[in-house]
């Protein structure tokens, strides 16, 4: 694991990014952001009361140093801001509206980034998901050609990197929603060095069983292949079809599979969650995520059981992304 987020560093030594935390009262962030000033990897950005936090940080030993703190009450570039939300919004919001909208945290974190005073949003752990994702989706938006965010986890076993999807989001994707998520989840494990060979899965391998539910996991693989002749990528598979070499040989000789895919995209949500699950606590794996893909710019969402490591690990990711784009 520490190999990975080593190899992370180096991506980003010198690159000048910038994250933004909007809890930035929460211990968590605090001592992550102080972590992540001192490495020199990415500059912190904290939301909130400026005295309130660094009399927090003086009290926990934290040195802010290299970090920036921005107060929503006394922001001098609000003005810029609230002009930028309601033209983003389109009529939904008046100044008014917007003025005391962007004092919530996640919205002024997430104006932020798309005014580009930021390259990512890190949230979430004093959050819920829909509290971090909502004003992602309004403002910063899916990137051209994708309906739907999604969210992958990398699972990390030693020198053993996959990507499984979608694990957190789209609780009965389409035949077009698997085909994106697919498409994303491969770009997102370049990210992390992984060449992306994508296995769509199901109950059924090469129609050894038919129903609605294999059909949609058939005609993804298809859309997915149209939308990217490039990308490696076939099912439906059973896991053991898409992981085993022996088992592919035997249901899928054909297929440019064979045993080795690193990519595995579940047809549902509750499929994805109990997958990674089971790979993270009966197969030993650390499971690094939920990370958001398919987003203009990347925000990412802690979960409120996180550690400061785990603040520290997804701010890299995060900054990896904006990278990326």
């Amino acid at each position: 694991m520490s190999d990975l987020f080593e190899g992370l560093k180096v991506k980003l030594s010198g690159q000048n990014l910038r994250i933004v935390f909007p809890e930035g009262l929460d211990e968590r962030i605090l001592a992550a952001a102080g972590r992540l000033a001192a490495d020199g990897v990415l500059t912190p950005i904290l939301v909130g009361n400026i005295e309130q936090i660094q009399a927090k940080a003086n009290d926990m030993d934290v040195s802010l140093d290299s970090v920036e703190i921005y107060d929503p009450v006394n922001f001098a570039m609000m003005d810029e801001l609230v002009a930028a939300f309601v033209e983003r919004r389109k009529g939904k919001a008046t100044e008014e509206q917007a003025r005391k909208i962007l004092l919530d945290e996640n919205y002024f974190g997430t104006m932020l980034v798309y005014a580009n005073k930021a390259d990512g949003l890190v949230s979430g752990a004093a959050h819920s998901t829909a509290d971090t994702v909502r004003p992602a989706l309004q403002i910063i938006k899916t990137k051209e050609g994708v309906r739907k965010t999604s969210g992958v986890f990398i699972m990390v076993r030693e020198d053993e990197k996959y990507v499984f999807a979608d694990c957190a989001i789209n609780i009965a994707p389409d035949s077009q929603d698997l085909a994106e998520i697919a498409i994303e989840s491969a770009k997102t494990a370049r990210m992390f060095d992984v060449e992306p060979r994508v296995a769509m899965l199901s109950f059924s391998t090469k129609g050894s069983a038919v129903s609605p539910e294999t059909e949609r996991v058939s005609k993804a693989v298809e859309e997915a292949k149209l939308r990217d002749p490039l990308l490696i990528v076939d099912g439906e598979f059973q896991f053991d079809a898409a992981f085993v070499p022996s088992v592919a040989a035997k249901k899928a000789p054909d297929s440019p599979l064979q045993g080795d895919a690193n990519v595995f995209v579940f047809p549902s949500l509750e499929a994805g969650n109990i997958g990674y699950k089971i790979a993270q606590r009966l197969g030993g794996f650390e499971a690094v995520g939920p990370i958001l893909q398919g987003l203009n710019r990347p925000v990412n969402d802690l979960s409120r059981g996180c550690s400061e490591e785990d603040v520290y690990k997804l701010a890299l990711i995060t900054a990896a992304q904006a990278l990326t784009k």
